[in-house]
């Protein structure tokens, strides 16, 4: 047998010595650069060390010189480019020459107002809508390199780019009950295994992920949405990240999910309206690092301030850089006004507000924001909450949610340039289900230590315009009829920019604390429910308020007014009562619904702000424990 193999290898080395002697004869040794031929390798080497050769930038054609490669270039720049003034192409260098200096001139010497209205005639033909729906969705790497927006990927898409680019790690990330992200890693070990994550997801412990999930049945799928695929940025290994849904164990959508539950919300409002219903995100947040004592910001002064004053503006556009290459849709950021400092630490508050989206993109891009914010102040060194309140007496963080209702790309929030009986329906379902929607958005006992009378954060069911006293806020739209842009700049023509598209309404309740995903769906169920009540419009009436609710003089009308739960406890009443109305159209499932009653009536606080009071160090306690929270 070994002689065998020996005098096989023998002939395979003899066969293979053969082969390479008759290339070489046949074909020679062929030059990389230039396509010349040499009769050996050494005599190759010679060559290339003799002769500076190359190919031509524009026809590949191989020479022996670099001299000979230039004049070559020259000719056939022009020749395969044109001039570059009109475009026009030439056989030869002589044509060339004769042609660029009279084209010169003719178009250096155009008067400066016709190129301006040639330029103009230009944009007036371009259809700057569909050229801003395409930059819009231009927020993740994968976009750009895939030439689609994401709410188009395919799992072709994902696999494809995953083998050009030299991906070696997939992450599943999805919401739990206590509202932040979980991950599982998976190495990819081939197409055929990356296919059949793709396809078939896998298998996640239920009752570790939610409180109403028993361990005796407890399987649960998770499959991954590739609208949702972005770049790690954190990651030391390429790895691309989806946010997944569940299913149980009979493959269906699992119906007490946070994004189903939203899902079957927005479907529900599309069903009853005829319109689809669009939220967008103001995400507050401290940083919390050593004070250097350098440039100390005023206290409580903190709103749009700019560096050296404000410490982290650096850090805020650095979060905004990623959470846009993850897709997310950013709207501006800034400092806000909480800043202050305690036992040698800055707390400066920040805010990324996003840009409105269909309500399920927006609760997705707000996980994902809240995950990028934490893990850069990670590698920052810094700490970061999304705590309600931080202490007695300082501006708590909020997560405002603005919401519109738009038909066929059209908003419907304004009618004759004054909010629209669409909005004030939809308004007035809020005002009725404010109560519960706490449920969702005040999660611990710190949210009801932002939520007291007399302070920026609301505590009345009333709305009213360009109010910050009031639940509902109708912002300050642009219904104005002066043309604002060319008064502050005079040089510019007349815009015609349809401003009603940016018109919004904002419930000012919810704080960092919020399970996204459910709060959001309880805004499109109290939406919905407008529509579904016969006194819609007298409710929006009667809790209209057009004055400081706080102010003496106004006692009376804030007499009038319901107030929203002060305590965990509280909140869980409301949504008691209310619970039917999130569970019509099989929303929010009864069980989700038991496992929110069944946690806020855990904490146990419905004395607890009276309690504890303008006790600083208690709420510094009280805020420890509810550090990290949503």
């Amino acid at each position: 047998m070994k002689k065998f193999l020996a005098l096989a290898l023998a002939v395979i080395c003899i066969f293979s010595m053969a082969t390479v002697s008759f290339a070489a004869m046949d074909y020679g040794y062929v030059c990389d650069n230039c396509g010349g031929t040499s009769s050996s390798a050494a005599a190759l080497q010679e060559h290339i060390k003799a002769n500076d050769c190359g190919k031509c930038a524009y026809c590949a054609q191989g020479f022996e010189t670099s001299a000979l490669l230039a004049d070559h270039e020259y000719v056939c720049r022009h020749a395969n480019k044109g001039c570059d003034y009109c475009g026009n192409t030439f056989a030869s260098n002589a044509d060339y020459d004769a042609h660029i200096e009279a084209c010169k001139a003719k178009y250096f010497n155009i008067p400066l107002g016709k190129i301006i209205a040639t330029v103009k005639d230009l944009l007036a033909k371009i259809d700057f809508s569909a050229v801003f729906a395409t930059v819009k969705d231009l927020g993740g790497k994968l976009v750009g390199a895939l030439g689609k927006p994401s709410k188009e990927f395919t799992k072709a898409d994902i696999i494809s780019y995953i083998a050009e680019n030299g991906i070696r790690m997939v992450n599943f990330m999805y919401p739990a009950g206590d509202g932040r992200l979980k991950t599982l890693n998976f190495v990819i070990n081939d197409i055929a295994y990356l296919d059949a994550i793709l396809t078939c997801g896998e298998r996640v412990d239920g009752s570790s992920l939610f409180p109403f999930i028993e361990a005796g049945s407890s399987d649960l799928y998770v499959l991954p949405r590739f609208r949702t695929a972005f770049l790690d940025p954190f990651a030391e290994i390429p790895t691309i990240s989806m946010l997944c849904s569940y299913f149980n164990k009979d493959g269906e959508p699992l119906e007490s999910s946070p994004e189903q539950t939203l899902r079957k919300a927005c479907r529900a409002f599309n069903e009853v309206t005829g319109m689809d219903f669009q939220a967008m995100g103001e995400l507050e947040y401290y940083v919390i690092a050593p004070d250097t004592e350098m440039f100390p910001a005023t206290d409580q002064k903190g709103y749009h301030e700019s560096a050296p004053y404000a410490k982290f503006n650096e850090f805020r556009t650095q979060c905004m850089a990623y959470i846009a290459q993850a897709g997310g849709q950013i709207k501006y950021g800034h400092s806000e006004v909480g800043n202050f400092t305690i036992d040698g630490k800055i707390y400066e508050q920040n805010e990324i507000e996003f840009l409105p989206v269909n309500a399920e993109d927006a609760a997705d891009q707000l996980m994902v924001a809240k995950w990028i914010i934490r893990n850069l102040a990670y590698q920052h060194g810094y700490d970061i909450t999304f705590a309600p309140k931080i202490t007695a007496g300082k501006a708590g963080s909020g997560l405002h949610v603005h919401m519109r209702i738009v038909k066929e790309g059209q908003n419907q929030m304004l009618e004759g340039g004054v909010l629209s009986k669409t909005a004030r329906t939809a308004i007035a379902g809020m005002m009725e289900l404010a109560p519960s929607i706490t449920a969702f958005g005040n999660t611990n006992p710190t949210s009801y230590f932002r939520l007291v009378p007399h302070q920026e954060a609301p505590t009345n069911i009333c709305w009213g315009d360009r109010n910050r006293s009031v639940l509902v806020r109708v912002p300050l739209g642009w219904a104005a009829k002066s043309d604002m842009c060319k008064l502050a700049n005079p040089l510019e023509e007349e815009s015609r920019y349809d401003t009603s598209q940016k018109q919004t309404v904002e419930m000012r309740s919810p704080d960092g604390s919020a399970d996204i995903y459910q709060l959001i769906a309880g805004l499109a169920v109290a939406c919905r429910h407008g529509f579904e009540m016969a006194n819609a419009l007298e409710v929006a009436e009667k809790t209209y308020v057009n004055v400081n609710i706080h102010q003496k003089e106004n006692e009376d009308k804030l007499k009038n007014l319901a107030q929203l739960p002060d305590s965990c406890e509280a909140s869980a009443d409301c949504l008691e009562k209310q619970r039917a109305i999130f569970e019509k159209h099989n929303v929010f499932s009864p069980a989700m619904i038991d496992g929110i009653i069944k946690k806020l009536r855990s904490y146990g606080d419905r004395t607890l702000r009276a309690d504890i009071g303008s006790n600083q160090e208690e709420m510094l306690k009280l805020v420890e424990r509810y550090f990290h929270c949503g």
